[in-house]
């Protein structure tokens, strides 16, 4: 038996707007709540769950919130610093201190683009080496002003062109991974869309790794495994089912603390509603992580990616 994504998704409008009314007006609304989120939880159950492959192209949809459009929604005062004092600027690291809910935080974000110009410009997300050099900056910034460092993650990889390479683009990204273990303030890092490879873990060693429904984090995308395992990008959905790189397989295998539920169909169809659920459960890391020192959350995070692939022979 299923049900219709349409008839889901306007339950969960009415929920929602019956919660805002709870919320602006006061009002206990639970007994009009109650049934209508157990239907909602019902009619989600009945569902049949996305296969892998489903998973990546719906974390490439089009319209799926970038980093910034979670900004947009979550954040104040965000200032965007430039630069890695170095070579240049990288429209696709971006990043600056802000207010995360009220949280004053520093911001390291990966951004796609919009249209097709800003995807252009920003390389669909994909930074050369001066970005991951900023996103060291910015860190070194965090830790001298006591700001907690949240980032958002969402690219296919680090930028694998001839210029990258020129400048150091391995180097960059260590060094960018070697900064993030040492920091000595809390790190929230959320994978919102494509988490692909050392572009996507430079900026993902954080206490706690959390990850959206539909998104997907791996060490190389289904495409590139493909084109290697069997020399035809075209066996992607196989190479897939393979990597295990979905939210459910990476809670599974202890990769990610927590996976963020988007609207029904897909984050790209509701981007507010994306919002609410990344916006409280970065809050809530955040505020848990806040009252640890930082030699707990040193050892923390140390042991925390140590024992990602740890295993015992029989």
């Amino acid at each position: 038996m299923t049900t219709s994504p349409d008839a889901l998704k306007e339950l969960e409008a009415r929920v929602r707007d019956l919660e805002g009314t709870a919320e602006k007006t006061g009002q206990n609304l639970d007994a009009a709540l109650h049934p209508l989120r157990a239907e909602v939880q019902r009619l989600r159950d009945l569902r049949p769950p996305p296969t892998r492959w489903e998973r990546v192209q719906l974390a490439r949809a089009p319209g799926r919130p970038t980093a910034l459009d979670y900004v947009e929604r979550l954040c104040t005062e965000f200032h965007e610093l430039h630069g890695d004092r170095r070579f240049g600027d990288d429209p696709a690291l971006i990043g600056g201190p802000a207010r995360w809910q009220g949280i004053p935080v520093m911001l390291l974000l990966q951004e796609k683009g919009r249209q097709t110009k800003s995807k252009i410009r920003r390389r669909f997300g994909s930074a050369n080496p001066e970005g991951f050099r900023k996103a060291v900056r910015l860190m070194d910034l965090a830790e001298k002003f006591g700001l907690p460092v949240v980032s958002l993650v969402d690219t296919q990889g680090a930028y694998p062109g001839l210029e990258a390479e020129e400048r150091g683009q391995g180097w960059a990204i260590a060094e960018s991974i070697r900064r993030m273990l040492t920091l000595k303030v809390p790190a929230v890092c959320v994978v919102i869309g494509e988490g692909g490879s050392g572009g996507a873990l430079a900026v993902a060693v954080g206490n706690r790794v959390l990850i959206q429904e539909n998104a997907w984090y791996s060490v190389i995308s289904p495409e590139g495994a493909a084109s290697i395992i069997w020399k035809d990008a075209a066996q992607a959905p196989l190479a897939a089912e393979a990597l295990k790189l979905t939210a459910p397989d990476l809670l599974d295998l202890g990769i990610v603390e927590e996976i963020i539920p988007e609207p029904t169909g897909g984050a790209h169809l509701d981007a507010d509603a994306a919002a609410i659920p990344v916006g409280e459960a970065v809050t809530r890391h955040l505020r848990e992580l806040m009252t640890m020192g930082a030699e707990e959350l040193l050892k923390q995070r140390g042991e925390r990616f140590r024992h990602l692939g740890a295993f015992a022979e029989g």
